[in-house]
Order: C-alpha cells, then structure tokens, then sequence
C-alpha cells in the first residue's frame, strides 16, 4: 500500500547519469545490499509509515475544517477502473442541478477525460492528473478548494484514481468515503480488498441492469460486504437505465440538509 511504498510522496534525487551509465547516489532508498543490523526493522517501518502519512492528515484535517466553515459536504468516490463512477457523476449532477449546487474533483493519472465529460452537467469541475501517484492526496485536493467551492455550494463529490487500495489510505478532508463495485468485477470484491470496503460507510453496487447476463450473486455480494463492514449502507442502481437513482439522488439531497 503506498504508506508503505510512499509512491505519493516527492521523488527523492536517486543518482545521475554519466557517459551512457547510471549511477545511484548513496542512501538512494531502494534495495541493495547490506550488512547492517535489521533488529529495529519494524520500529523503522512503523516510522516510515507515520512520517508518510503524517503530513496527508494534517492537511486533510484543514480540508475538513476549511470545507465545514462552508457548510459543504464532501464525499470520497473510490473504485477500480471501469465501475462507472464518472458515468453516475454525470447521471447524478444533471438530476441535482437547480436543486442542490455541487462542484466535483476528479484524478487521474493522466488526461482530463473525465472533467470535459462532466462540463456542463451545472456543477464546478476541476481535474487533476497525478502523473506517477496511483491516488488523490489531501495536499493536491487543498489547492483546488479556493477555486471550485464557490458561494452557494453545498456538495463536492472527490473521483479519487481508479484503485481500490491505495486511494483507501489516505484521508483528503472528506466527510466518509463511498465505494463503488460494479457487477462486472465479481461479488467477492469486498474480501479481496477488505481495507477500503471496512472504512466506507456507504457501498454503490453499479451497472445493475447487466446481472441478467451475467453468472453473479447478489446476495454473496451484500453478505461479504456486510461480513467486512456491519451495518453498511448499499446503494443497488444503473446509471444508465435509472433504475435506483431515485433513492441515491434523495439520499445526497439529505446530506445537504
């Protein structure tokens, strides 16, 4: 997970090239061999871990009260590639507009695809590409607020990177996070990937309309969910048909409430 490896953070000068070879700095943080003691091996992991992740919460923890002063609620969209969650952002900003003003953050690792999808469906859209980062970062989220939270809006949807483990470790100042799984990806999602499926409150089960065509089990699928977090809240619709968008849409219009 990246509060191990610490893909996230700034790239660390690691060496140079000279004449057609490259040679590593000393200390470069990338295995090699050694002699030196391992005793304090986990200690040291556990303060990697803390330095990692130490400077994400205090700045989610700005996000979080900069966001709360406006009364906005935020929401941490998580799922892996292809479950269909910038489909039902678009499905869900055009059934809220004139009723609850929102403006969304989307990642990627690279294009902003995602953000002219969701240009005028009435919300404020700004996308960011993290490039090498396989998640969104609470720091790289702060920039944005000045610009997309404008007078008036009362919910801001985060498309965190299409990942379903990395994204789960770090907090970006969001009020919960919301799982997607689609019914594509198979029922048994929550056990494989019980990290991100334990802290989300609330799970959308998307692409409803296909289990006829398909060999899937969804009432596996709501016990393992529920096996991993008891007492989850499950969402069960089809952007594309509609079918239990109704319940979703009233739900967030009570978020803002």
């Amino acid at each position: 997970m990246c509060k191990d490896c610490g893909c996230g953070q700034p790239e660390q000068d690691n060496g140079h090239w000279h004449n057609g070879h490259f040679h590593r700095h000393a200390n470069a943080g990338t295995p090699h061999q050694h002699s030196h003691d391992h005793d304090n091996s986990t200690s040291r992991t556990i303060t990697i871990e803390k330095k990692i992740l130490s400077r994400n919460d205090e700045m989610a923890d700005k996000n979080r009260y900069w966001l709360a002063e406006r009364g906005v609620v935020a929401v941490n969209m998580i799922s892996s590639p292809g479950s269909g969650k910038t489909f039902l952002l678009e499905r869900t900003l055009e059934r809220l507009r004139d009723r609850v003003k929102c403006a969304v953050i989307t990642g990627d690792q690279q294009t902003d695809n995602d953000a002219r999808r969701l240009a005028g469906k009435g919300a404020e859209v700004r996308q960011i590409e993290t490039i090498s980062a396989c998640h969104l970062d609470a720091e790289k989220v702060g920039r944005l607020l000045p610009e997309i939270i404008t007078t008036g809006i009362k919910l801001l949807f985060i498309e965190n990177v299409g990942n379903l483990v990395c994204p789960a470790a770090f907090d970006l100042g969001e009020n919960f996070k919301i799982a997607l799984l689609s019914v594509t990806e198979g029922e048994d999602k929550p056990v494989k990937y019980p990290s991100l499926f334990s802290l989300a409150p609330v799970v959308i089960l998307t692409k409803t309309d296909l289990i006829q065509y398909l060999d899937w089990d969804i009432t596996k699928c709501r016990d393992y969910l529920r096996h991993i977090h008891p007492g989850v809240f499950i969402f069960e619709l089809s952007a594309k048909t509609g079918q239990g968008m109704d319940a979703w849409i009233d739900y967030l219009e009570k978020l803002t409430k």
